[in-house]
């Protein structure tokens, strides 16, 4: 029924698996017909019960085939002879904007917001899960504390500091990534009507969460030294907003960092106007050297501050943070208890775990290394095919350019999509949406001379039409 071959890295029990479902996907295995028992299957592969019998149970959960009390396994209706097809996408911005956290089938993320796979923590993961199975107690299958794992959030205290940034464990709160972070302080500080300013361009997903919570949003221009800070003052004056959302450090989209004297007029502002400043900051760690952070400056007091460890360990980890002054965690514990109850002590763990066990320091530095050199090659690339580049970054995952002229960025979105290439346009970065030449390009993706050999050929057609 199955031939199984040892030798191979995949492991017999995932052999098994697959080539089960092979079978029924072809229709070699029809809906209701009866899978060999674990004894009988185990038997003529020459394997062992158990690795049958998990594979099995995989295949239950997957919906392959189901079990049926004292009579066995049968293929079941709902998964029968599935196909694999591979469809041409009706591309629009909905599309697009699911597309660029999806990675089946694609040729290159160009326009992705993370790192690949093998430039992140995973023997770290690997480690600490492996040492979380083995630990004695009920840390597995219990809830979590309100704030979050308490000897995190002391590791954090003492991460924070050596960035300047005076926090007491107390004053911290862990989120479920930083996205939970920012949902916290939307819920916090702004009321439907009210006013809030954010980055222009800015982060794709804040501006996404902010429209349908109903604040009116004000774009403040991003400069190479961060927020435009006379355009900053002349909107304040103007709109009188309650919060400021911005990402301090390689910034996304444009890899620009903000200043220290950018951040000390912000908060000048921000206390003339009497407005909260949320500062994203998930990139602060792949900085090459650390430079003051508007938090570090204003020693949480219109400053709520926000972390991650998606970006530089895996984005599957799911762990971030919020630090704000006492009253702000308070109230913000609260609501992350009304919401979600509290967060996943098992990732908190983990987390805690790959941070402390001597390697992460040297992850972090060899993977600035990376980003640097990518950085370089591939502004140098884009720049020899005519785009223009903003800013150049020593580091960060983002590169903002815009297109040469004559390349419609709405075409060429679209085009790069059906040949399994995903780019991110300028317009999903701007508040109200509107057209731009620019692109955002992670540079861990887009350092592939796949991507400008087909820019390069787009760029040839324009000119033959012409």
């Amino acid at each position: 029924m199955l031939q199984l071959d040892a030798t191979l890295t995949t492991s017999l029990t995932d052999q098994i698996v697959e080539g089960i479902a092979d079978k029924i996907r072809r229709g070699v295995l029809a809906e209701g017909v009866r899978v060999p028992s674990v004894r009988s299957l185990a038997q003529t592969v020459e394997v062992s019960p158990f690795t049958v019998a998990e594979a099995y149970n995989r295949l239950v959960a997957g919906g392959w085939i189901e079990a049926r009390r004292a009579r066995g396994y049968f293929v079941s209706a709902q998964r029968r002879n599935t196909p694999h097809v591979t469809t041409r996408p009706q591309v629009d911005d909905t599309w697009l904007l699911r597309r660029v956290y999806e990675d089946e089938g694609l040729l290159l993320q160009a326009g992705g917001g993370w790192l690949p796979s093998d430039w992140l923590y995973e023997e770290g993961i690997r480690s600490a899960l492996r040492n979380m199975a083995k630990a004695p107690g009920d840390h597995l299958t219990r809830y979590g504390h309100p704030q979050g794992l308490p000897d995190l959030r002391k590791h954090l205290q003492w991460r924070l500091a050596l960035r300047g940034i005076e926090a007491p464990a107390d004053q911290i709160i862990l989120t479920h990534g930083a996205s939970q972070g920012l949902d916290l302080a939307m819920r916090l500080l702004v009321q439907p009507g009210q006013t809030v300013f954010v980055d222009a361009p800015g982060y794709s997903t804040l501006l996404s969460a902010l429209h349908p919570h109903g604040a009116k949003v004000v774009g403040i221009p991003r400069t190479t030294q961060g927020p435009d800070v006379a355009a900053l003052a002349q909107a304040a004056a103007l709109h009188r907003p309650v919060a400021f959302f911005t990402n301090s450090a390689l910034h996304n989209p444009t890899g620009t960092t903000t200043s220290a004297q950018t951040a000390h007029q912000i908060l000048k502002l921000a206390d003339q106007y009497d407005f909260q400043v949320v500062e994203d900051d998930p990139f602060a760690e792949l900085l090459p050297q650390a430079i003051p952070s508007l938090a570090s400056l204003d020693g949480l007091q219109r400053v709520i501050y926000l972390g991650s460890f998606s970006k530089t360990m895996s984005p599957a980890l799911r762990v971030g943070y919020l630090a704000a002054n006492a009253q702000t965690v308070a109230r913000a514990a609260q609501l992350k208890m009304a919401t979600t109850l509290t967060s996943s002590e098992i990732n908190e763990t983990a987390a805690l775990l790959m941070l402390t066990d001597g390697h992460h320091r040297t992850h972090l530095d060899r993977l600035r290394d990376r980003l640097s050199e990518a950085q370089a090659r591939v502004a140098k690339r884009l720049m020899e095919l005519g785009w223009q580049v903003f800013h150049q970054p020593n580091g960060g995952l983002f590169l903002w350019a815009a297109a040469p002229n004559g390349l419609d960025p709405r075409r060429l979105t679209a085009a790069a999509a059906t040949a399994g290439i995903t780019l991110a346009p300028g317009r999903f970065y701007q508040p109200n949406g509107e057209d731009t030449p620019y692109f955002r390009f992670n540079a861990a993706w887009s350092d592939d001379s796949r991507l400008y050999g087909w820019l390069a050929a787009q760029a040839e057609g324009t000119r033959h039409a012409e």
